[in-house]
């Protein structure tokens, strides 16, 4: 099993800026598809940024495209959501996601992954 930590929540105004953090252990990070998915409340959950193995490629929806950027250091069992630009909207829990069984990376469905992380809460005041 993959155990998933993430960090760098936090309060921030609109038009600012966080970086999301989220370490891994438990298996050959290198060998994980890794997501970020973002839940508001009374809302499902949603899928925010994806990377693969490498790093090289990276997938993100319209909603985000432009000001979020996912990256990953294999060497640091880490990946990143930077976060640029936040608007209110943004405000949500912020969920990091495994994926290992599909050999797939980039899925936007929550069930292609894993394991899960417990979550950061990121508040975007107006």
């Amino acid at each position: 099993q993959v155990q998933l930590l993430e960090s760098g929540g936090g309060l921030v105004q609109a038009g600012g800026s966080l970086r999301l953090s989220c370490a891994a252990s438990g298996r050959t990070f290198s060998t994980l598809a890794m997501a970020w998915f973002r839940q508001a409340p009374g809302k499902e959950r949603e899928f925010v940024a994806a990377i693969s193995w490498s790093g090289l490629n990276t997938h993100y929806p319209e909603s985000v495209k432009g000001r979020f950027t996912i990256s990953r250091d294999n060497a640091k069992n880490t990946v990143y959501l930077q976060m640029n630009s936040l608007k209110p909207e943004d405000t949500a829990v912020y969920y990091c996601a495994a994926a290992w069984s599909s050999g797939q990376w980039g899925a936007a469905m929550t069930d292609e992954y894993d394991s899960w992380g417990q979550g950061t809460q990121v508040t975007v005041s107006s």
